[in-house]
């Protein structure tokens, strides 16, 4: 199954470490964690706080141990097609997460939303339209879903955000459906 994952962190910096992630399922169930810092995580950025308003005290106070949120991780998200729209930075904290809490840093993998996108659009139209046909369907279907959402500014808060990419995919998903129906993409 798919699911789309998106972390906020403490800063962008080299040394920044991920203090929320989130997930939500194709299905719609959705799950998310406050991150207790591990020992030596200190690097903090004021400006990152004030965009997604997580405190180091909350932190401390309302957040799980680093090492259980990455072993629910592993536990719950094992086995699944992992996406983000960010999945180079995404990726960084799921990293560091996974291998401060002693497990393989490649224990769980992302994939851009992106490609999400284009891959179930893809199988909805390709047996109908042909290969060649397909590829330019998919792009316009896409561009025209990205082009809806622009002006709607992130949550910067870890489930709304991956819940925010489940319904683009699901813009996706509908356009292409549309497409075959002769409607044209959205």
């Amino acid at each position: 199954m798919r699911v789309f994952l998106d972390f906020e962190a403490s800063s962008l910096r080299k040394n920044g470490f991920p203090v929320e992630v989130g997930w939500v399922f194709e299905d719609g169930e959705a799950e998310g964690h406050l991150i207790r810092p591990a020992p030596g995580w200190t690097d903090w950025d004021e400006a990152a706080e004030a965009i997604h308003g997580l405190s180091r005290t909350r932190l401390a106070q309302e957040g799980e141990p680093y090492d259980a949120v990455a072993r629910r991780m592993v536990e719950r998200l094992g086995g699944h097609r992992l996406y983000a729209s960010a999945p180079s930075w995404d990726g960084k904290w799921l990293s560091l997460l996974l291998r401060s809490a002693g497990l393989p840093r490649h224990a769980l993998r992302l994939r851009d939303t992106d490609a999400a996108q284009q891959e179930s659009a893809a199988e909805i139209l390709r047996p109908v339209v042909g290969e060649a046909r397909c590829a330019a369907l998919v792009r316009e279907i896409m561009a025209a879903v990205r082009s809806e959402g622009e002006g709607r500014p992130p949550a910067h808060r870890a489930v709304e955000d991956a819940e925010e990419e489940r319904r683009r995919w699901l813009a996706v998903r509908r356009s292409a459906e549309e497409a075959l129906r002769g409607s044209g993409p959205r």
